[in-house]
């Protein structure tokens, strides 16, 4: 187990293999999730990292226009009374 001290200002230093394990270098950004009163620590990434991350190999990518498309249709069947 590793740990570190919280200095008066609220700031600590990560392990070094903590850091290595998260691939963490300077200036590297860390994002803090609280899940059931424990904390996990990610690197937290910029939103051209998460490319195809939820991609299936099965389904061909959507465009912003076939989006707006399905939005807008689902709005307006949302919006009509049911019969």
């Amino acid at each position: 187990m590793r740990e570190s001290t919280i200095t008066v200002e609220g700031q600590t230093t990560l392990p070094r293999d903590v850091r290595a394990a998260l691939g963490l270098t300077s200036g590297d950004r860390v994002r803090y999730v609280i899940l059931d009163g424990a904390v996990r620590i990610l690197k937290a990434r910029s939103v051209k990292e998460l490319r195809g991350v939820i991609a299936r190999p099965d389904q061909r990518p959507v465009s912003l226009e076939e989006m707006d498309e399905a939005i807008g249709a689902a709005a307006t069947e949302r919006a009509l009374p049911e019969r």
